[in-house]
């Protein structure tokens, strides 16, 4: 197992560098957005935009976890289909050939023959890029990889991916929107029990370097399975919820105003509210709010399955809402399985959080979420 979270933090790494390929390059960038149509769209959004970076980067993963454990081929999902439209109305099938030339000459079919930037994508979809992470490498794990399961988030946040704003302020540590709210998800699951027991999560625009040319990232890691619990992050300490200091709940700005409304009276000034399941899902992880609440089915295993995991390291975990709302106070907490699509759906759908969720690193607060939100 320590083998399987070395390779995600390597292709996890590789994918960030390949997002940030694609920013910099602005002649790039313009070739690779494509609008989501079908049973691909989210139906949260007026408008659902894939781009040519999430395809490659979702397939770079498939092949090279494939390649070092074809145990798992079969079992590595993704959110993004890997059909892709060329400027010209061409359909191509995005995939990873075996050499840098391989790949380059079937990227450039996809980008109207631009041979460059095939190349440049090429590049650093073939990098040999290792990341050093004792603490990982040192992990023992009773589990073979034919027992897993693999979800993939390429770029989360997409649609701040493409607006690419780099000038967003932080509050309280938080960022509302921009480049910093895009990640790189890749969750592992018990293939047997959809349990959720290893997470990373890139950040591939943390920071930004000096004179404003360019970023570099972050990632976290985390692996929870029977009374092994281990991340990257230390343990928190959970503070306590007074007067002074009310509950912290970040929100999506689409949320419904009911459940805004209940929970104002908890949060003191209320709700906090960020861009991109994913990075809502880390405010929680690194502590900068309490809990994340969706109170739809408008995120996906893709979203959940990583940081669900590391949540899960450090002592939290993600609630189904429905169930919790359905159950005595304390029973005990019904979370998010990964295993099986939604009986009778197509599409994205069958993949969808339907009966909403909270995300939550101190079960206590989830209990006040929760109270809340059944009055």
């Amino acid at each position: 197992m320590a083998g399987v979270l070395r390779v995600l933090l390597n292709v996890a790494e590789k994918a960030a560098n390949i997002a940030r390929v694609c920013r910099q390059e602005a002649t790039l960038f313009k070739l690779l957005v494509q609008e989501k149509t079908g049973s691909d769209k989210n139906k949260k959004f007026v408008q659902d935009f894939k781009t040519l970076a999430d395809v490659v980067i979702q397939e770079m993963i498939r092949h090279d976890v494939g390649r070092e454990f074809p145990e798992l081929v079969g079992f590595i999902r993704g959110e993004e289909s890997n059909k892709f439209e060329n400027g010209l109305g061409d359909s191509v099938t995005v995939r990873v050939c075996s050499t840098q030339e391989e790949t380059a000459a079937l990227l450039s079919a996809v980008l109207n023959g631009n041979k460059m930037a095939a190349s440049l994508l090429a590049q650093a979809i073939h990098q040999d890029l290792q990341v050093t992470d004792p603490v990982g490498a040192a992990l023992q794990l009773p589990l073979s990889p034919d027992s897993l399961g693999i979800w993939i988030d390429p770029i989360d946040a997409t649609s701040q991916y493409v607006e690419g704003r780099q000038d967003v302020e932080a509050n309280n540590g938080m960022y509302p929107g921009g480049l910093q709210c895009s990640l790189v998800l890749i969750g592992v699951y018990l293939r047997a029990n959809g349990e959720p027991i290893m997470g990373v999560i890139n950040q591939p625009f943390a920071h930004r370097d000096p004179g404003g040319k360019g970023w570099s990232g972050q990632y976290f890691w985390g692996v929870s399975y029977e009374n092994l619990n281990v991340s990257s992050l230390p343990r928190p300490a959970p503070p306590l919820v007074t007067e002074e200091q009310p509950l912290t709940v970040v929100l999506s700005s689409s949320e419904k105003d009911s459940v805004k409304q209940v929970l104002t009276p908890l949060c003191g000034g209320g709700p906090r509210y960020a861009s991109g399941a994913g990075y809502k899902f880390l405010c929680v992880v690194l502590g900068l709010v309490d809990a994340y609440v969706v109170s739809e089915g408008s995120t996906y295993k893709w979203d959940s399955c990583a940081p669900h995991a590391i949540l899960r390291a450090l002592g939290g975990g993600v609630a189904d809402l429905g169930q919790c709302q359905s159950l005595p106070e304390n029973g005990g907490v019904p979370e998010l399985k990964y295993h099986q699509p939604r009986a009778g759906c197509q599409g994205s759908d069958q993949w969808a959080n339907q009966s909403g969720l909270v995300a939550f690193l101190d079960p206590e607060k989830l209990k006040l979420v929760i109270r809340a939100l059944n009055l």
